[in-house]
């Protein structure tokens, strides 16, 4: 079965990641795109993925995992090569309403990262279900190159349009023709 796409909105979420090696990194990259609201516990932890943290004011608690280190939070990241650790952090949480990614172990994930592009106000995720990641990212890689580098000054127009024109049927078709226009202008279409 497919995951189900959504967004959430991170703000007021408390978030755990576990793992301080290259795939925590990269877990690590992608969030901090949506919020700085991250506790990391790690056993071992990279240089490279300290560095970042501390860009970020990431706090890391340097210690191997222990039963009950997730209870506080609302989203656990599990990014470690200990699949036994996955599967256990899974199963204690399913007596909570804490959500699970676990890297590379779908079984014992509640959710997934897709590939995503990120620019401004516009995110455009892409995800195979665990599939093949590889081919969510190349497919991102090629969306990425047909996105106009100005959509995001676009988007905060619309933004601001949309909080000073009153709703009804001549403001939907008022942001239809804007958009049209500048798919026609940037995009041929």
């Amino acid at each position: 079965m497919s995951f189900f796409p959504s967004y959430f909105n991170l703000k007021d979420k408390k978030i755990l990641l576990i793992g301080g090696g290259y795939i925590a990194l990269e877990k690590l990259e992608k969030l901090v795109d949506f919020t700085e609201e991250i506790k990391v516990i790690t056993k071992d932890v990279s240089d490279d993925f300290l560095k970042f943290a501390n860009k970020y004011n990431i706090s890391i608690e340097q210690k191997p995992y222990k039963r009950g280190d997730i209870d506080s939070y609302d989203i656990v990241i599990v990014a470690t090569n200990t699949v036994d650790l996955h599967k256990e952090i899974y199963k204690e949480s399913r007596s909570s309403r804490i959500l699970v990614n676990s890297v590379d172990n779908t079984a014992y994930c509640d959710f997934i990262f897709p590939s995503y592009i990120k620019q401004g106000d516009l995110t455009i995720s892409i995800s195979t279900s665990g599939a093949s990641p590889a081919m969510a990212k190349r497919l991102r890689i090629y969306i990425e190159k047909l996105i106009p580098s100005n959509i995001g000054e676009f988007l905060k127009e619309m933004k601001s349009l949309r909080k000073s024109i009153p709703k009804g049927k001549e403001r939907m078709r008022f942001f239809e023709e804007k958009t049209d226009k500048f798919m026609k202008k940037y995009l041929g279409s």
